[in-house]
């Protein structure tokens, strides 16, 4: 392509077509996209540190972490059942038994409930950035605990920003998770919800990506009938969100991340919001260390109280 537009340059003599060779040489493909917007974005982290004492229903029981030992005889290096230090080995790992894929901050595909449909692993990598949109029904929840996101709610945000994009990602901010990581929250009723009409009129009407709310559950009936009607019907859901109110109702982007275990029915997911460079909040590129990344004062090391490295 590049080539391409030089020799047109070439014959036609026009500077402008020159200028634009130089400009795609310097920054080819999407780079100029990232330099232009990506670069001087803010960056908000809406994940949950996993951790063994973390909200989970308690249907799934506890996770634990530990030092990881050798799994095998290693001549000259490590006998079977040695736990991998820094001072003897020169590194350490981590041993984690985990007791679902339900733990935190999720992404959950629809074959969690409905088998035909697709797993962890057999979702798009199209998933990967979208657009954010951030309804609010904070003031509704403190007054209501069990309040679920309507249909008139999502009518209301459109009359002020604008309808919502279509294959948009969009969360539900309640305030739920500003309690967070209290392990009681996984048993505290009521909460708040999404309600079905709204996530039918979201997909079939607005025909969103996927939605997101704090709570680990999608509503409160007692078929959890939202969670139902999405699975079965080919439609992943976000779950146990954070720092929503921290990120704009529009405007910002979404990154998508989550290990591809095959088969999986559930994913440890990371989402991160990329809000405007005049955000107040988030962080920017640069603004942080990242290579080399930070040198704590304090190392980590394993604690038996907390059950997992601390520093």
């Amino acid at each position: 392509m590049r080539r391409f537009v030089t020799r047109v340059a070439m014959v036609c003599g026009v500077t402008f077509f020159s200028a634009i060779a130089v400009a795609w040489a310097d920054e080819p493909g999407l780079w100029k996209v990232y330099n232009d917007a990506f670069k001087s974005a803010k960056y908000v982290d809406l994940t949950h540190t996993i951790t063994p004492k973390i909200p989970v229903w308690a249907g799934f029981g506890n996770s634990t972490f530990s030092p990881a030992k050798a799994g095998a005889n290693l001549e000259g290096f490590a006998k079977l059942g040695d736990v991998y230090t820094y001072d003897t080995h020169g590194f350490e790992a981590t041993s984690y038994l985990l007791t679902t894929d339900q733990l935190g901050t999720q992404l959950d595909p629809p074959a969690h409930w409905a088998p035909e449909y697709a797993a962890i692993d057999e979702l798009p990598a199209t998933f990967a950035v979208r657009p954010l949109v951030v309804i609010s029904i904070e003031d509704k929840v403190k007054v209501d605990p069990g309040y679920h996101l309507q249909v008139s709610d999502i009518k209301d945000f459109e009359a002020k920003h604008g309808t919502i994009p279509e294959g948009s990602v969009v969360f539900v901010r309640s305030g739920w998770s500003k309690k967070w990581p209290d392990p009681a929250l996984s048993t505290t009723t009521p909460f708040p919800g999404v309600s079905l009409d709204a996530l039918k009129f979201l997909h079939l009407e607005r025909k969103i990506l996927f939605h997101g709310h704090e709570p680990l559950d999608t509503d409160t009936t007692p078929n959890l009938e939202g969670e139902h009607w999405l699975m079965h019907n080919g439609f992943a859901q976000a779950e146990g969100v954070a720092n929503l109110d921290q990120v704009p109702e529009t405007g910002a982007l979404v990154a998508i991340g989550y290990p591809k275990f095959g088969g999986g029915l559930g994913g440890y997911a990371r989402y991160v919001a990329i809000c405007p460079p005049d955000w107040p909040h988030g962080v920017t590129i640069g603004s942080v260390p990242e290579a080399p990344l930070e040198k704590f004062d304090k190392p980590l090391h394993y604690d038996e109280a907390a059950g997992m490295r601390v520093r």
